[in-house]
């Protein structure tokens, strides 16, 4: 679930707790930076493992709502001759969870982000530990699309003192952010101890790898920042702190990408499903009121209308993903000719490749053409060809290839190359 549908979510919820995986080490079932909601009454949104660290995660929920106060908890689940996780030691790694009441200023500036993400700019969620990790301090911003991924990212951020800018040669821009963080108006949240009747896993605090000059880095990502040598955790920090965790960090989300898919046939109904649990954002287009309906496509944006009269409407643009499963020609047709100096993502056509040559016939070239749509899986039928049509489009998303070696020398079939189901 993307940070964009916890935030929705959050705003719904009175009692919840935002649970965020900070540090991973060695094998994990999800990748750092991860969020999930966990309610009062118990409702889970989101997942940070298989469902092995959950119900200790869920224990800690109230006791976080009522005392509004932040909470780590540790799960070290790497070494092979520890039995306390039972069956879910096949998955051998430490992960950092910090639990937060969704309340006060965290509440608003989820509900801000979310805004943010809907209008399709990406977000930077800031977080300052202060007082030796016993507090924190939340601040947000709009970013650029090129500082995201559709991927949460977690780094450290580096935090310094004024008379420390010259030394590290900030940039003027760079340095004026920074510093301007301090003026700044927070909330703050302090940590609880753990409570000894909820059992927790104890992590021997590791040797933090120190750079040439003496600061220590964080392995939350491969593009980690050094932290300040004023930034060193002091011997108090670090019992609260055995984790080697820079005093700030900052959370880049992407919105959710948008998948425009041009026809409502039945044959559409799985691909609009299963593209929505992937996490793009859908819209059905089609100019045949009948079938673009909200009963037949309940979660997705609807726009009716013939291509010159919904291109204006869409607004494409470079990072949109496109569908035509219409299966008219001449519309689609149509609309391939309005794309041909728009910016996108891709671009799958259904149908065969002799039909998407004809289509294509006397075009100047097109960017980003998948077709036959979806991966070689030897899909028949909507439901696989949906599942196989989704595949590829995470597979776009995460920017990994499409097809293995094997399939692209056309061992593997592709969808009875131009299945079309009925229900046009």
């Amino acid at each position: 679930m993307e940070m964009h549908d916890l935030c929705a979510i959050a705003a719904c919820e009175t009692r919840c707790v935002l649970a965020t995986a900070i540090k991973v080490e060695g094998h994990a079932y999800r990748k750092q930076g991860v969020s999930m909601l966990l309610t009062e009454d118990g409702q889970m949104y989101g997942s940070i493992s298989p469902g092995c660290l959950e119900s200790d995660l869920q224990a800690r929920v109230s006791r976080v709502l009522d005392t509004k106060q932040m909470e780590f908890a540790e799960y070290d689940m790497r070494p092979e001759d520890d039995l306390s996780w039972g069956e879910a030691i096949g998955c051998g790694g430490l992960v950092i969870v910090l639990l937060e009441p969704v309340c006060g200023k965290l509440r608003s500036t989820l509900q801000e982000m979310h805004e943010c993400l809907q209008s399709g700019a990406a977000t930077a969620l800031t977080r300052t530990f202060q007082d030796d990790y016993t507090r924190v301090e939340y601040d947000w911003k709009r970013t650029e699309p090129a500082d995201t991924r559709h991927e949460p990212i977690l780094r450290p951020s580096l935090v310094l003192r004024h008379d420390r800018v010259a030394k590290h040669n900030l940039g003027p821009m760079q340095a004026e952010e920074q510093l301007s963080r301090g003026n700044t108006k927070h909330e703050h949240l302090a940590v609880t101890p753990h409570s000894p009747d909820i059992p927790r896993l104890t992590l021997v605090p590791e040797v933090v790898p120190t750079t040439s000059n003496g600061s220590y880095s964080s392995h939350l990502s491969t593009d980690s920042q050094y932290i300040s040598e004023s930034d060193i955790p002091t011997t108090d920090a670090v019992s609260k702190n055995p984790w080697g965790l820079p005093q700030q960090l900052t959370s880049l989300y992407a919105p959710k990408p948008r998948l425009i898919i041009i026809g409502a046939g039945n044959d559409v109904i799985p691909v609009a499903r299963l593209s929505r649990s992937a996490g793009f954002r859908v819209v059905v287009a089609d100019w045949r009121e009948s079938l673009c309906t909200s009963e037949r496509f309940p979660e997705a944006e609807l726009v009716v209308g013939f291509p010159r009269e919904i291109m204006p409407l869409l607004d494409v643009n470079k990072g949109d993903y496109l569908i035509l499963m219409s299966h008219n020609f001449p519309r689609e047709r149509e609309l391939l000719e309005m794309l041909v100096d728009s910016e996108y993502a891709y671009l799958g056509i259904m149908g065969s490749k002799t039909r998407t040559a004809r289509l294509l016939d006397g075009l100047p070239s097109l960017k980003h053409i998948h077709s036959p749509v979806g991966l070689s899986i030897g899909a028949d039928g909507p439901e696989e060809i949906a599942i196989s049509i989704a595949a590829e489009l995470i597979a776009c998303k995460h920017k990994v290839s499409s097809l293995s070696s094997e399939v692209q020398k056309g061992s593997v079939a592709h969808a009875n190359d131009g299945h079309c189901s009925g229900g046009r």
